[in-house]
């Protein structure tokens, strides 16, 4: 797998990871809705921790710099 994520994205997702895990414990999102979320919360991590999103490779999409 060739990394296709840039450092900015990386970040965005761990923030969002983050933010949604928070939101979670905090209670503020329960219930289905909020495992649904922290579903999309680890796949955010795992994807920021290998710089590859699966998802990105049908539309050709690459937020990593050019060297």
């Amino acid at each position: 797998m060739k990394a296709n994520m840039g450092t900015t994205d990386r970040i965005i997702r761990l923030l969002a990871a983050a933010l949604i895990t928070a939101m979670y414990f905090t209670n503020v999102i329960s219930g289905t809705l909020g495992i649904i979320a922290l579903v999309f919360a680890a796949v955010f991590l795992l994807t920021s921790a290998m710089s590859f999103c699966p998802l990105y490779l049908p539309f050709g999409i690459n937020t990593c710099s050019k060297k």
